[in-house]
């Protein structure tokens, strides 16, 4: 009688490698029938589905015509009202920007008068200290010290 052989670990590596190559590879196929599946599935564009201007002059029937014809006003008075309510807000963006410019340029000329305002008061005080004869303001005069009156 001939004996069995036991798996040894070789084996059982050599095994699993095998049945892991077959795992991928049917992981492999499944990815790309799926892929497939979906990329040959038919596809449908339907003229409604797609907002814009149609060419109305291909329909045969005076009713076909009027309905196509009123689709394209549709689009056209949807595609303006959202043009005016989108410049709309674009103009009130640009007032709110002018309005606090102008509140920023009087802020500034009424610091550009008071800067005026004091240096015309510095100026005014320089002449009339020079007027006494006596130096000017935020200098020391160098007055006969009390130390030669002692």
């Amino acid at each position: 009688m001939a004996r069995a052989r036991r798996a040894g670990p070789e084996q059982f590596a050599v095994m699993s490698l095998f049945w892991l190559e077959i795992l991928m590879n049917g992981r492999i196929s499944v990815a790309t029938l799926a892929a497939l599946t979906v990329l040959a599935a038919p596809v449908q564009a339907y003229a409604q589905d797609i907002p814009g201007i149609e060419i109305c002059t291909v329909e045969k029937t005076m009713e076909r015509r009027t309905s196509c014809l009123q689709s394209n006003v549709d689009f056209l008075q949807k595609s303006i009202t959202r043009l005016t309510l989108d410049h709309q807000q674009k103009i009130d963006a640009a007032n709110r920007q002018i309005e606090a410019l102008k509140a920023m340029a009087a802020g500034l000329q009424k610091v550009i008068v008071d800067l005026q305002a004091a240096h015309k008061q510095l100026a005014d005080d320089v002449k009339a200290q020079h007027a006494k004869g006596t130096n000017a303001p935020g200098s020391e005069a160098s007055p006969a010290t009390k130390d030669n009156a002692k």
